[in-house]
């Protein structure tokens, strides 16, 4: 009635370099392509998680042909265990809780999933919904980290006062729980773009359809978030970590954990400069949706002229020479993602809460202000108390 499906794509001489994979897969019936049997001979050196029921595994049908996609259950069709060999199991630094593993195949049973040599793009489908489900991780930790530290810093006295009634402790947290509402919005924003695409799919008689904006946000916007929210939880932990002090570095408390855990989704299913490669090949697939994302947003933006200077600067980035589009796509990510979230909050949270975030993450207009790279640099004039009073409630 249910099952767990892994996937099995990197292999030692390529990591996210797939083109470089060497496993082969040659049929074991004269019914080849879509839904045929094979048999898998190679390796992958990162196999999460072996326990699963399947995995969908790529390789090659010959040593010159595309890669193709394989489903590799663990039992094979006459109830035996299938050839997959588990050399040893990743020794993490985080993420313990959930095995990773090297194995090899020796004939192991497959049969092969979408088109001949259409692996990688058969395969994106799924791992596109793994790069959301990153996404929603690294809002998870930050939210769970954030409410210790409140707890804490509400409970904890030092100098004759609670740490939460001091106003530079105020200003630390405060900041921290912009970043993680805007994480939170953004994530569940994707999430209703991504349920759309699947409702669309579902209809009966009908072809999966989308607006250019629903498109956007999931196939733009999603690798933008998947960089920069997975990014942000390294620092964010770490700060959390500091407002409990030297108990947030032991192991009886929840913060080493969350600080442990954190670097894995900005890893997973395609580091920092993969995922921004990616926004870039999506916006030149799909100028249009960017360019109607874009507009849908200036829309939003009436009467914030900060965030409509910075969607202004985002809109000339696109149109730049490639090559300076490449060299400068991190930035470009980061600039789509506050973007976003500053539209996003302007919708759903308290105004000042939003025009807090705005002022201090869009560009330039943070650095105008005296706004710094750490947490704990927003100017005094907004409401610090109100900010944190929301988060721990929400």
């Amino acid at each position: 009635r249910s099952m767990m499906v892994g996937m099995g794509m990197t292999e030692k001489q390529g990591g996210s370099d797939v083109r470089t994979n060497q496993t082969r897969a040659t049929a074991a019936t004269s019914a080849t392509g879509r839904a045929g049997e094979y048999r898998l001979v190679g390796h992958k050196w990162f196999f999460s998680a072996p326990q699963c029921d399947a995995h969908l595994v790529l390789a090659r049908t010959r040593a010159d042909a595309p890669l193709s996609c394989f489903y590799v259950p663990r039992f094979a069709p006459d109830g035996t265990r299938n050839a997959i060999r588990i050399q040893r199991l990743k020794d993490k630094l985080g993420n313990r809780s959930n095995a990773s593993s090297e194995v090899e195949f020796v004939d192991a049973y497959g049969i092969m999933v979408g088109d001949e040599g259409r692996g990688v793009p058969t395969i994106i489908e799924m791992a596109n919904y793994t790069r959301l489900d990153c996404v929603i991780g690294s809002a998870a930790l930050m939210r769970a980290a954030l409410v210790q530290a409140i707890h804490h810093a509400r409970h904890r006295v030092a100098f004759s006062r609670k740490l939460v009634d001091q106003p530079l402790m105020r200003n630390v947290l405060a900041d921290l729980a912009l970043e993680s509402e805007a994480a939170t919005v953004l994530f569940m924003r994707l999430a209703r773009a991504f349920d759309a695409h699947l409702d669309a799919g579902r209809q009966a008689h009908a072809a999966p359809s989308e607006s250019d904006i629903e498109r956007a946000w999931r196939r733009i916007v999603t690798p933008a978030a998947k960089f920069w929210v997975c990014k942000r939880a390294l620092e964010f932990t770490g700060e959390a970590m500091e407002v409990w002090g030297g108990n947030g570095y032991v192991e009886e408390a929840p913060m080493a954990r969350f600080y442990r855990e954190a670097p894995v989704n900005s890893i997973w299913e395609g580091s920092g400069n993969v995922m921004c490669l990616d926004v870039l090949r999506a916006i030149e697939r799909d100028s249009h949706a960017a360019h109607a994302l874009l507009a849908d947003w200036r829309a939003q933006a009436q009467g914030e002229p900060r965030l409509a200077a910075a969607l202004d600067a985002l809109d000339a980035t696109l149109v730049a020479p490639p090559e300076l589009r490449e060299a400068g796509a991190r930035r470009l990510a980061q600039q789509l993602v506050l973007c976003a979230q500053a539209v996003l909050l302007l919708r759903t949270a308290p105004t000042g809460h939003a025009h807090a975030f705005i002022a201090t993450r869009l560009a330039d207009t943070g650095a105008a202000l005296g706004c710094g790279r750490v947490y704990g640099t927003l100017p005094p004039a907004f409401d610090h108390g109100a900010i944190i009073a929301r988060a721990f409630v929400a």
